[in-house]
């Protein structure tokens, strides 16, 4: 990831959003109090993004590192602790950021869930900082403790929607308002299996297509939409990706808002990833003429 670039697209997003506040601001001619930072908000949402494509698996080991080797870059950076109480208000502004890196539409689309642990099972019943906002669930891996990250992605890799929900959650709660702005086929895995929630979304113009379970009736499926059903994983290795590269999940969270910034942050980083998971759709045969 190129830090200039990086830092202009942010800084130009940031003055964007500040022009559309202060059109919606009551002014009373009167100066706001209050503590400012030497270092701009483009320049704090800036370091949390470039941390999830750093390659670091520990925030203080590189933010020690930029005030080492960055300094012409960040010539007014601050302190480690003073920066970490700056990360909240960072929040909002990396949401509606994230908003502007959203992928395209394409007509194919992939669902899926992945926990994300706040801790190690044998510490849930010490654990405090996310008590009764976290709650047990169990995956493919297991019980775990934490949230579940529910996404969806098109065949090219890029994000479509994300959401936040608790470990406990079925993955079938969260999917009508994930396809609020989704046309064509979505592909899941049998998580998603539901009459109900085929006929809910196939009314919005969404059409729900899964495996079925050993014990279910066999039903017809067209040869290109089960091509594209065994290809679902490019959204578990997105899932992956998430996890490993851009480190979405750890354990050493102390603050909701601090999980939150870290989630946003590591999607943010993902979307400007080079080379996502891709699958291509030119040798299927109904499919060919979309080139």
């Amino acid at each position: 990831m190129d830090l200039t670039t990086l830092f202009c697209e942010i800084d130009d997003f940031v003055k964007a959003l500040n022009y559309s506040n202060e059109q919606l601001l009551i002014t009373t001619g009167k100066s706001s109090r209050g503590l400012k930072s030497r270092m701009s908000l483009s320049e704090l949402m800036t370091i949390i993004v470039l941390y999830h494509s750093s390659g670091f698996k520990n925030f203080k080991a590189f933010y020690f590192f930029l005030r080492a080797y960055k300094r012409s870059e960040f010539p007014n950076i601050l302190s480690y602790n003073r920066f970490i109480e700056w990360m909240p208000y960072c929040l909002i502004p990396l949401c509606s950021y994230l908003k502007t890196r959203i992928g395209t539409v394409t007509g194919v689309s992939y669902i899926d869930s992945c926990p994300l642990r706040v801790c190690k099972n044998i510490r849930i019943p010490r654990h405090k900082t996310f008590k009764g906002v976290a709650a047990r669930g169990k995956c493919s891996m297991g019980w775990f403790y934490g949230f579940k990250l529910h996404i969806i992605v098109n065949q090219n890799g890029e994000l479509l929607a994300f959401k936040v929900s608790k470990g406990n959650t079925n993955d079938r709660v969260p999917v009508k308002d994930l396809c609020k702005n989704l046309k064509g086929k979505l592909f899941g895995d049998k998580g998603y299996l539901s009459q109900k929630l085929f006929e809910e979304l196939y009314d919005t113009g969404v059409q729900l297509i899964t495996n079925i379970k050993s014990n279910m009736k066999n039903k017809l499926l067209p040869i290109e939409d089960k091509i594209l059903l065994r290809k679902r994983f490019i959204i578990e290795t997105i899932n992956d990706q998430l996890k490993n590269i851009q480190n979405v999940e750890h354990s050493r969270h102390r603050s909701h808002t601090n999980f939150m910034v870290n989630l946003v942050a590591g999607l943010i980083s993902y979307t400007w990833q080079k080379k996502k998971p891709s699958i291509t759709t030119r040798n299927i045969p109904s499919m060919a003429h979309c080139y």
